[in-house]
């Protein structure tokens, strides 16, 4: 596997994270629209130095994870897209996930869309995984959305109860999406 540091698109630079990321991821965390289909909720800003470290250790540990998003000569952070490991419990699991959390000033712009593509191409042709996964909560309609013009397909006998959320608890339940490396 070649660790690479950064990807570029047309439009952004997927880059590993600085410190002075934190106040603004901080900011996206903190904001409850972004935040709704979280159990969890918002996350303070000691929350999100603690999730930055974790995203750093898993790009040391996999050469890979959830890249800091820059749009060049506009915004120096708007949020993450990447790869990550899922590694709860699930029928699927363990298993990698292509995931994303952008602030809602960057939202519907193509961002998300476009890096995702990135990460999953790195993932395929660098990281050599044979398949990818994404999920959200039924009702989180816009991720589901991304993950559909990414190529991803809805593996509904794959859909779950994702087991760090309360029984009950209306966005305990998830979709699974998949997408597997094309030859």
């Amino acid at each position: 596997m070649t660790r690479q540091p950064e990807l570029g698109t047309e439009r952004l630079l997927l880059r590993r994270w600085r410190d002075a990321d934190l106040d603004p991821f901080a900011a996206i965390n903190a904001d409850p629209v972004v935040m709704e289909h979280f159990f969890h909720g918002v996350r303070t800003r000691a929350d999100s130095a603690a999730f930055m470290r974790r995203i750093e250790q898993e790009f040391e540990r996999r050469g890979f994870g959830l890249w800091a998003v820059e749009v060049p000569g506009i915004a120096a952070f708007v949020g993450f897209v990447g790869l990550h490991e899922a590694v709860f419990e699930a029928p699927f699991t363990p298993a990698v996930e292509v995931g994303w959390r952008l602030s809602r000033a960057h939202w519907g712009h193509g961002y998300a869309t476009e890096a995702a593509r990135a990460a999953l191409d790195f993932g395929f042709q660098h990281a050599g995984l044979d398949e990818i996964v994404s999920f959200t909560n039924v009702g989180n309609l816009r991720s589901q959305r991304v993950m559909q013009r990414i190529g991803m397909t809805r593996d509904p006998a794959g859909d779950f109860e994702h087991p760090a959320v309360p029984a009950g608890h209306p966005i305990r339940p998830h979709v699974l999406y998949r997408i597997i490396r094309r030859p």
